[in-house]
């Protein structure tokens, strides 16, 4: 028997749930099919379960401090195992608030594998979805008049490390940690790799960070890079950047030992762990692509500005079809698919217009052009900096280090990018974010009344500085 739905969405993830709720509130009849959990990669094994991890470490790195805050505490202990039931309460919380958001909504939610099947009996258009039940029934055919393909991604894998989910790692595994190692070598110092590396150590171990490039976090501002890797070196991680990975010289034993290649030299490296974190890939086998004219380059799914793919009513939004793999792009793929879908006439995305953030110790955010990306566009640049050492409530955090940059075009005196690295700037970022949408310039943010005291200071300060104006510093 066959059900008909006006969307089936495959992968319930922060992309596909939400835009399934966007579908319901339009008046579509939908259905997700999720293999796993609703909430995907982001709730159970990213975005939500990471920063949790961030946060106790956070607490115990200043628990370890509070001294200097006159709060004596005679001994701080850190019991591993209630980090570990803080984090998965968090997440279950979240996850239960998905499932009540799918039944407020009438979303029919099928726990199973899809399969998009090509022209059949039930359609003459590729598009009808198989769902391989999960509890083992016989196999649910929903008949859509669009599809969303939102099946996310998973850790790429290094060739000659695949985690073994012992001695070598993806965050996946290290998420499910049960104890602490002595010590850890991180492969990758992207996003993910900088923030293990962060947490970790804050946790007490000792962390070596592998980098291909010649600096962590290449794809941020260098300014940012440079800082981040200042700040981490002092809180006791080894850093290694430019170096290659060898792995056929992986050794487990009762840990891991292996070598890597920089500047013609090779380094013996050895820890308890290893953890690998080069990037994701996308979730695109098994679901049915061959019966599709769906193209697929450099393991993604090509999609057009409102993200159909050649199969004009099959649609694909987040991870899959690369570009930002983040929760918050996924979730505006989607909702513009569905608008899309439902005759709307939404807004194309501007990519330059997203906020990203990076949860270490110390936070980095940043949206729009870095400097390098603005010379290479030969803009005529003028840049403001300004330190959070000079900022009032940086010093009743005690947390003065970082700044706050940013890039404006000399010429139109557009911003172009802003930048920050410091105490709480994921969460500041979000003014700079909407500067870039209402397309403000350095002077509107400077005459902007920032609160006193506040580290939001530091945005106004910086944008006054792009015209030597800053008057703190």
């Amino acid at each position: 028997m066959a059900t008909e739905y006006d969307l089936v969405i495959l992968g319930g993830g922060t992309g596909g749930y939400v835009a399934a709720i966007r579908a319901s509130q339009l008046g579509l009849k939908t259905a997700v099919v999720e293999k796993q959990k609703l909430g995907g990669t982001c709730l159970h094994k990213g975005c939500i379960p990471s920063k949790a991890l961030l946060r106790s470490a956070e607490v115990y790195r200043t628990a370890k401090k509070a001294e200097e805050f006159g709060v004596m505490i005679p001994e701080v202990n850190l019991q591993f195992s209630r980090v570990q039931s803080r984090k998965q309460k968090i997440v279950d919380q979240l996850y239960n608030g998905v499932k009540h958001l799918m039944k407020k909504g009438k979303i029919d939610v099928y726990e199973g594998i899809g399969r998009i099947l090509g022209p059949s009996i039930f359609s003459p258009m590729p598009g009808t979805v198989s769902v391989e039940m999960a509890n083992g029934g016989e196999n649910e055919m929903l008949v859509p008049k669009n599809v969303i393909i939102a099946t996310g991604s998973r850790p790429r894998p290094l060739p000659g490390l695949e985690p073994d989910g012992e001695r070598v790692l993806s965050s996946d595994e290290a998420l499910e940690l049960e104890k602490l190692p002595a010590s850890i070598v991180i492969v990758g110092g992207g996003v993910i790799g900088i923030e293990w590396a962060s947490m970790l150590n804050d946790f007490g171990v000792d962390v070596t960070v592998i980098e291909y490039a010649e600096r962590i976090l290449p794809t941020e501002d260098a300014d940012i890079s440079k800082e981040m890797q200042t700040r981490l070196t002092k809180k006791g991680i080894k850093i290694i950047t430019g170096a290659k990975v060898l792995p056929d010289s992986l050794e487990k034993g009762e840990g891991i030992s292996i070598q890597a290649e920089k500047d013609g030299e090779t380094l013996a490296l050895s820890a308890e762990k290893m953890l690998i974190s080069v990037g994701r890939q996308a979730n695109i086998e098994g679901i049915g692509l061959e019966n599709t004219d769906i193209e697929v380059k450099n393991g993604f799914i090509s999609t057009n500005n409102m993200y159909q793919t050649k199969e004009s009513h099959i649609y694909a939004i987040g991870d899959v079809i690369g570009g930002l793999q983040l929760a918050h792009v996924a979730s505006h793929e989607g909702i513009t698919a569905v608008e899309h879908i439902a005759g709307e006439e939404p807004h194309q995305m501007d990519y330059s217009l997203v906020s990203k953030c990076i949860y270490s110790s110390p936070e980095a955010a940043s949206v729009g052009l870095t400097e390098e990306e603005a010379k290479a566009e030969g803009r005529n640049m003028k840049v403001g900096k300004f330190p959070f050492q000079a900022i009032g409530k940086a010093l009743v955090y005690g947390e003065t280090e970082g700044f706050v940059k940013i890039v404006a075009d000399k010429d139109t005196d557009d911003i172009l990018g802003i930048h920050m690295i410091g105490p709480h700037v994921t969460d500041m970022i979000s003014e700079a974010g909407l500067a870039k949408v209402l397309d403000a310039t350095p002077w509107e943010i400077g005459q902007t009344i920032h609160p006193h005291p506040t580290l939001s200071e530091a945005i106004g300060e910086a944008a006054l500085a792009v015209d030597g104006k800053a008057i703190h510093f």
